[in-house]
């Protein structure tokens, strides 16, 4: 797959452009997704792993662009300046159970649970297999792929049904949007019936 023209351009500035830096970040999370299951059917779990975290990462930049004012209703002067100029930009991996948790209260059910598991599967990136679960949750290569697969058909419903939508009313959905979500799609379909 050739890589996406908006992708090698320098991301837009979400001071200027949030919309259009919500919009990239998707496409960006769709295509690591699309990536991670290349590496799973592959048998790279721990690649797998990497970049199911990456896509999830992406998407919480996403969202949290296209939540910003929502999410900072409820924080104070200090953690609205950190919103905008860090969490926003860089989505700290340190601080992402925080940010999950400010995404869930801006109405995305289960995503602190997922954030979660995104955690988990970037330390099995690092870590590989523990049985012992001293330096990873996962005691082998199929509790991890089953929760990659998992994490990335959460990422492709939360794309379809609330974040493209926002993004289609902004004009900032994409033919290359909707091409990278039909292939997620089809991918995890391909890979659940293999897994079954």
């Amino acid at each position: 797959m050739a890589a996406p023209e908006a992708l090698e351009k320098p991301l837009p500035k979400p001071r200027r452009d949030l919309a259009g830096y919500a919009g990239a970040r998707v496409l960006e999370a769709l295509l690591e997704a699309l990536l991670a299951l290349e590496f799973l059917e592959k048998g790279y779990t721990r690649n797998a792993a990497g970049k199911a975290f990456q896509a999830w990462r992406a998407l919480t930049a996403a969202i949290l662009a296209l939540e910003r004012d929502r999410i900072a209703e409820s924080l104070d002067e200090e953690q609205r300046r950190w919103l905008s100029t860090k969490a926003l930009t860089r989505v700290p991996s340190s601080r992402l159970k925080v940010l999950g948790r400010l995404v869930e209260e801006a109405g995305y059910t289960d995503y602190s649970h997922y954030t979660s598991t995104a955690l988990d599967l970037h330390d099995y990136q690092y870590h590989g297999p523990d049985p012992d679960a001293e330096l990873s949750k996962y005691p082998d290569r199929r509790e991890a792929a089953l929760d990659t697969i998992s994490l990335l058909g959460k990422l492709a419903g939360i794309v379809e049904k609330k974040v493209k939508p926002r993004l289609v009313e902004k004009h900032k959905w994409s033919r290359e949007h909707e091409e990278a979500l039909q292939k997620l799609r089809e991918a995890l379909k391909n890979i659940s019936r293999g897994a079954a």
